[in-house]
């Protein structure tokens, strides 16, 4: 029987072994607004941002939360990139998941756990389209698949209104 939500998410943060990275963004270095982790098979790695992480092997616990995430998306995982916000002071810059490790249409599936923040996708080129707002509430999962990275970007911004923490993981699938 699954954890109630609440457990998961203390599990998470406990569990995690979580890094603060520090990334280039148009030449300038910041440590990024979030902590972050990367677990994956044997023998990949990710880049991005101008940081290349090699990822630790993969707890029994993401196993399992990777083994429901593929039997409800009907997809294959070989990684899981893991992101706590800690309060509503940590943030996700707007970006597309297209680099090549992740092939040409990256299927993406993302969970949360704990608090409640709006994932925004903005459309690249079509600047009159409104940008789309998703409340992701605990126990949510977001599946981005097909041309999505190539036309929208996604981020979560910080937020005036206190919250606690959250966890969101991304499954996806590394090429390298």
């Amino acid at each position: 029987m699954p954890l109630p939500y609440d457990q998961m998410l203390g599990k998470l943060c406990k569990q995690t072994i979580w890094r603060q990275e520090d990334v280039k963004i148009y030449g300038k270095v910041y440590q990024q607004p979030r902590l972050v982790a990367l677990y994956a098979d044997e023998g990949k790695r990710y880049d991005y941002s101008c940081l290349t992480m090699h990822p630790l092997p993969w707890t029994d616990l993401l196993r399992e939360i990777k083994r429901r995430i593929e039997d409800c998306t009907d997809a294959t995982f070989n990684a899981v990139f893991l992101n706590l916000y800690r309060d509503h002071n940590d943030s996700m810059g707007f970006h597309s998941d297209d680099e090549k490790e992740l092939g040409k249409n990256p299927v993406i599936a993302s969970l949360t756990f704990g608090a409640t923040r709006t994932f925004i996708l903005k459309h690249k080129f079509n600047k009159e389209l409104p940008p789309v707002k998703i409340p992701l509430e605990s126990g949510t999962v977001l599946l981005m698949k097909g041309a999505t990275q190539h036309f929208w970007k996604h981020g979560i911004n910080k937020q005036t209104k206190p919250c606690g923490p959250r966890v969101n993981l991304t499954f996806r699938t590394l090429f390298s």
